[in-house]
């Protein structure tokens, strides 16, 4: 009997593992992305901008080419993206001090504030009404996925940079047999 219970239990522990794994994060993942980019829309910046004045706010001031290494854009993308947020008012430039060549990006921080009280306060006072249902233990449990979650996906990120992602070879097979058609019937024209 003692086999059975553990064998199911085991079971259910696989089966929560797999849901959370196969569909609530994922889900979560693109609420946040959908949030993130109504924020944007508010705020009259694209969600780009957005994110990398949030990861300014987070990380401290730093120069347009480090954001950029951060990010994985170009340095082109990024000379948008800072006078973007500049133009706004959310973040200003200044001549570093060690290096004349370099500007460090600062956020300003009055604006992040107000982007805080307007925006994000109300969400997050429904996420601490949330919070406040679990105990101190499965507290501990949230803080400690999210941490190890988090640190996971800047892994995956730093992969995938890594790594150039190719569609299976049958499908640029017929990518390149498509286009090679339409060129042909293009000459027959």
């Amino acid at each position: 009997m003692k086999a059975k219970v553990q064998k199911a239990a085991r079971k259910d522990h696989r089966e929560l593992v797999e849901a959370i794994v196969g569909q609530l994060v994922r889900k979560r993942s693109t609420a946040d992305v959908l949030f993130h980019h109504a924020v944007a829309v508010r705020l009259g910046l694209g969600p780009t901008d957005h994110k990398c004045l949030d990861l300014l706010r987070e990380r401290g001031p730093m120069s347009g080419s480090e954001l950029a290494a951060i990010t994985g854009l170009t340095t082109g993308a990024m000379t948008g993206v800072v006078a973007r947020l500049e133009q706004a008012g959310f973040l200003r430039r200044e001549p570093d001090p060690h290096d004349g060549r370099k500007q460090v990006l600062y956020p300003v921080l009055e604006r992040v504030r107000d982007i805080h009280q307007a925006v994000f306060e109300p969400l997050r006072q429904d996420v601490a009404a949330v919070l406040e249902t679990f105990d101190t233990h499965q507290l501990t449990a949230i803080a400690e996925f999210l941490t190890r979650t988090t640190d996971i996906a800047y892994r995956h990120v730093a992969l995938l940079r890594g790594q150039e992602l190719r569609a299976p070879s049958r499908t640029r097979g017929t990518a390149r047999a498509t286009a090679t058609k339409r060129l042909a019937a293009k000459k027959q024209k």
